[in-house]
């Protein structure tokens, strides 16, 4: 399937009616979706009425304007283009995040029953054969969430280039700017969930800077809805991974082994309010872990082995199973040093990998689609 691009121009405004615009349907179906699976205990450990559950959207709205306005006014002009409310829209792009803020209210923690999710991981310059350090990751999520990725390309004025690979209706899941800096993200189950800025806009706003530190910094000022797991990686090469819960973070910088990460926390302080996982969730997570660290684990390694480690189909990439249906959607590579981005709609053990290159100029060889 070949990913839906999208040019984004003019003001935060004109960016989001653009999007609101272009995928108005879709963007209502999926807040319909999305807004429905986040009222039923499958997914939060409670039912709950379409009313509270807005409530609670309404109640992260605010932190989403005084964390960053310029995206607020972007969620504004897609609520103008669509006919649905901030909250819905905020729903929508943080699902995963928000989930943790509604599960928080449960009486008993949620047992998170066979939930497959995304595999993500950095790689050093000295593991890659042509020197330049790379990032990717698998995107899973309930398999309806296929047919809503698309690729935002936008020009913001103030602020770096960029492209993200997103779904219609979120302002940015994985991307890359000009200046090479690359965030993509995993999802972490959080027991800490809050009223809160959700991933999206954290993802875009990272994106307004050019290096690992500044990006990082971002992370740390956020006040986080709920649990995620983001790697980072600027044009030098320089990287880290952060498992960052509503209320506390470990980071870890990339050194001299790949860095590969799942969908349980490894650090004390984060399984700390980490939801408890059913086994057999836990024991998957693991499993991908595991097969990531060993497809990573040799010397002069290629964009398309990086790309094949999201095609493994031992336990990566996989379809959806009853009842939660959650398969893997899409995949992403990128190559800040180049400014390249590899995208696949769909299972990428079933479908190509399309190549970008992020922003005028860029110092990248070849053929390619420019972002």
């Amino acid at each position: 399937m070949t990913v839906p691009t999208l040019e984004l121009t003019g003001s935060p405004f004109d960016f989001g009616y653009a999007h609101g615009r272009a995928y108005a349907d879709a963007i209502r179906r999926y807040a319909a979706e999305r807004v429905a699976i986040a009222c039923s205990p499958g997914w939060t450990g409670r039912q709950s009425s379409r009313e509270a559950v807005l409530a609670l959207a309404e109640a992260c709205v605010g932190h989403h304007r005084a964390f960053s306005p310029t995206l607020t006014e972007e969620l504004e002009g897609m609520a103008a283009a669509t006919g649905l409310s901030l909250a819905e829209l905020v729903v929508v792009g943080g699902f995963t995040d928000f989930v943790d803020v509604v599960a928080s209210g449960a009486r008993r923690a949620l047992e998170t029953k066979a939930v497959d999710d995304c595999t993500a991981f950095l790689v050093p310059g000295a593991r890659m054969g042509d020197g330049v350090a790379a990032l990717g990751q698998t995107w899973d999520m309930h398999e309806g969430s296929t047919e809503h990725l698309v690729l935002l390309r936008g020009r913001p004025r103030g602020a770096p280039a960029f492209a993200v690979y997103t779904t219609a209706g979120a302002v940015g899941m994985i991307g890359m700017n000009e200046a090479g800096l690359s965030v993509g993200i995993n999802n972490l189950m959080a027991a800490d969930g809050r009223p809160g800025v959700t991933w999206p806009f954290v993802v875009r706003e990272m994106l307004t800077h050019e290096s690992l530190d500044a990006a990082l910094a971002v992370l740390a000022r956020a006040p986080l809805a709920g649990g995620h797991n983001y790697i980072v990686m600027d044009a030098s090469g320089a990287g880290a991974n952060v498992e960052a819960m509503a209320t506390r973070s470990v980071a870890t910088r990339l050194e001299a082994e790949p860095l590969a990460h799942t969908n349980h926390c490894l650090h004390g302080a984060t399984r700390a309010v980490e939801r408890p996982r059913d086994p057999a969730s836990q024991q998957d997570s693991e499993a991908r872990l595991a097969d990531a660290e060993r497809l990573l684990a040799r010397e002069g390694l290629t964009v398309e082995d990086l790309q094949a480690v999201t095609a493994d189909t031992a336990n990566i990439c996989h379809r959806g199973e009853a009842p939660r249906f959650v398969g893997t959607c899409g995949g992403v590579v990128m190559r800040p040093g180049t400014r390249e981005l590899w995208a696949v709609r769909g299972r990428p053990s079933e479908e190509p990998y399309e190549r970008f290159v992020v922003g005028a100029g860029a110092p990248a060889a070849g053929a390619g689609a420019e972002a």
